[in-house]
């Protein structure tokens, strides 16, 4: 009987550790996001819910100090940092010298700070079901396309 309770108490302390170890994993997953201290600022119209939802993300998950700044014309926003027309969303976030276009998974975003290609920016184009601050299922992976500088774009990676 006290043989099963000390099995029991080590199984239970073994799980414990294992849980406390995965969510210190996981609260250093966006390191480069959270120490990033340049300019963070996430564009979005007035009128855009889902835009609110993604700026609490990227505050509550990768750094709380991003701005969120409400734009009465935020197509300048994207003409200003070279966003294509072709992959454009409801809000534009600015990270250093990058762009990072709509609901874009912070895996992405912690990817381009991580690897710091010589491109404009990375973009989720559309509003896609369950990305991060949209309503719904997600079906499938996300494609997030990096930008060049001249406006081409190539697939950066699928969450």
């Amino acid at each position: 009987m006290i043989k099963k309770k000390i099995y029991l108490l080590g199984l239970a302390l073994l799980l414990l550790g294992g849980f406390l170890i995965f969510q210190n994993l996981k609260a250093n997953e966006f390191a480069e996001i959270k120490n990033f201290d340049g300019k963070i600022e996430i564009y979005k119209s007035s009128s855009c819910g889902c835009c609110g939802i993604y700026g609490s993300y990227f505050k509550s998950k990768g750094n709380s100090n991003a701005k969120i700044i409400v734009s009465q014309d935020i197509n300048s926003i994207k003409e200003k940092y070279g966003v294509p027309t072709g992959l454009t969303s409801c809000h534009t976030t600015i990270i250093g010298d990058y762009f990072v276009e709509g609901h874009v998974p912070l895996e992405a975003v912690e990817k381009l700070l991580k690897e710091k290609p010589d491109i404009a920016g990375i973009a989720l184009p559309g509003m896609p079901s369950g990305s991060p601050g949209m309503p719904g299922q997600k079906y499938g992976k996300f494609t997030v396309y990096a930008v060049n500088k001249d406006g081409s774009s190539w697939e950066f990676m699928q969450v």
